[in-house]
């Protein structure tokens, strides 16, 4: 049974709900970015959206443009994967209890920062009935998800699945990890690229993804594995890549698709790798223009299969100057503090 991509849509530092980024990125300059807020009227009721948190709002906003993009009518999942869940919110019913002293507790505050209340009120508003699951890993919040749909696609249990990466990042939060060495002070390109220092700049994730056993014409790319591994040695790691191909029938990775962020302990995993198993192969980032967050993956994912649909990997995702031939195939690697890996691969449909 094949599987297929069949759409994608992002709320983030770049200009949301399309493909600029792609041509006309937005390049950051600061540590620390907010999201770009699209129209939620075009989406959401006025009169409902004052009760929703902002990641609730963009995660509704990012699953119905997707579905919409996919043409999808009956969605049979939806799979979410989320580091923290609502922050926002959290912050605010702790903050409440707080100042109120667990009195006159708003209970819409502590039913948003709940982890699970993405993936439950997007089922909500699609009246969706079928198979509904969170996964709060942190840094492989999203590639669990993505797993779980991907086996359950494979089993024939369902036709399609809506698979998204959902988090925030709130002022207290990111000046809270700053002082444990988290973010640089600076940021630029060039920066992010040659940096011999620890800490990235914060971005926040919206990511919204639908899979399907169905080509379509819109459809962006085969999803051909999905592997997550703990810990695994180089000999562990170059036996399931082999595998991958095997099964998959591919002889050759066309680019590899790395979570380089700037961050040198976190880069020299991933430079490793590449020069282990992938050396004179086009290496591509996507955190320099997304940012860092838990469920960042997701973002990685969407710009590989956007690679693929057109064709081509635009210069600011390239990481070396090494040209592919032909772009057929992409491998996202991601890994968390050298702990949790995952392995995903793509070719094109």
């Amino acid at each position: 049974m094949e599987i297929f991509i069949q759409s994608a849509a992002q709320i983030s530092i770049q200009n949301p709900l399309c493909e600029d980024w792609f041509e006309t990125p937005i390049i950051p300059t600061l540590p620390y970015n907010r999201s770009i807020e699209p129209d939620y009227k075009q989406f959401i009721l006025p009169i409902a959206s004052r009760r929703m948190g902002k990641l609730i709002k963009r995660a509704i906003a990012t699953s119905l443009s997707a579905l919409k993009q996919a043409d999808i009518q009956e969605l049979d999942a939806i799979i979410t994967g989320t580091g923290l869940g609502c922050v926002e919110n959290t912050e605010k019913f702790l903050s409440a209890m707080v100042k109120e002293g667990e009195e006159f507790l708003q209970p819409t505050f502590f039913m948003q920062s709940t982890h699970n209340t993405i993936s439950s009120q997007v089922a909500l508003f699609l009246k969706c009935n079928g198979y509904n699951c969170t996964y709060s890993h942190r840094g492989t919040s999203f590639e669990s998800a993505l797993s779980d749909a991907f086996i359950q696609l494979k089993l024939g249990k369902i036709k399609n699945a809506l698979v998204g990466g959902q988090d925030e990042m709130t002022p207290d939060y990111f000046n809270m990890l700053g002082k444990i060495g988290y973010w640089k002070t600076e940021i630029s390109p060039e920066i992010l690229q040659t940096s011999n220092s620890n800490g990235s700049f914060a971005g926040e994730c919206s990511a919204a993804i639908t899979l399907g056993t169905e080509q379509k014409e819109q459809s962006l790319c085969k999803l051909h594995d999905v592997e997550l591994l703990y810990k695994p040695s180089k000999e562990r790691m170059q036996e399931v890549l082999q595998d991958m191909m095997t099964q998959a029938n591919i002889s050759s990775i066309d680019a590899v698709m790395l979570g380089i962020s700037g961050d040198q302990k976190n880069d020299d995993i991933y430079k490793d790798f590449a020069e282990t198993f992938f050396a004179n192969k086009p290496i591509c980032w996507y955190k320099n223009i997304f940012g860092e967050s838990f469920t960042a993956p997701g973002f990685g994912v969407y710009t590989a299969a956007t690679c693929l649909k057109k064709g081509i990997i635009p210069q600011h995702l390239r990481y070396n100057n090494i040209q592919e031939q032909e772009l057929r195939t992409i491998l996202v690697y991601n890994h968390f503090q050298n702990k949790d890996h995952s392995l995903i691969l793509l070719s094109k449909c």
